[in-house]
């Protein structure tokens, strides 16, 4: 279906640069919520980048992606993709915002707006329908009419 437009994937897995191993005494490094990770050797904790931006918003509330960007290290693309995962989202009374990438109105997180995000998945269902049904035809148990055992190509002498 063409009027459902594609929306770009974001299933990179190592985007956040997680810690895997522990920074002091080489320990492996366990997921504890919120970008959180802590050694299971020595108890050092350590950040991910979300934990990293989280952290700097909630002590600094209000600050843009560029402050935090600074402050944490953490790329302005990157906060950019949390706020599109709805893992961000923008303060109420910013002067920044992040559009809707269907209609292009003002939205606070998330990649759509609540009226476009219900119409692209209906539209999505809809194109799953149709090519699930296009995928079942020819199978049928009906026999087909009009044919009984004739030849349907007759070659030229």
């Amino acid at each position: 279906m063409s009027s459902v437009k594609t929306l770009k994937d974001f299933t990179n897995t190592d985007v956040y640069n997680r810690p895997t191993k522990c920074k002091e005494c080489g320990g492996i490094m366990i997921f504890k919520g919120v970008g959180e990770y802590k050694c299971e050797d020595c108890g050092f904790l350590d950040y991910d980048d979300y934990g990293k931006v989280r952290n700097y918003i909630e002590k600094h509330v209000g600050a843009t992606s560029a402050q935090a960007a600074e402050a944490t290290g953490v790329k302005q693309k990157t906060i950019r993709t949390m706020l599109k995962e709805s893992r961000l989202e923008v303060a109420v009374n910013s002067k920044a915002f992040i559009t809707c990438e269907m209609c292009g109105i003002s939205i606070r997180s998330g990649r759509l707006c609540p009226k476009c995000e219900v119409n692209y998945n209906r539209n999505y269902e809809e194109m799953l329908r149709r090519s699930q049904n296009k995928m079942l035809m020819g199978y049928s148990t009906e026999r087909p009419t009009g044919e009984d055992g004739a030849k349907r190509f007759v070659r030229d002498k």
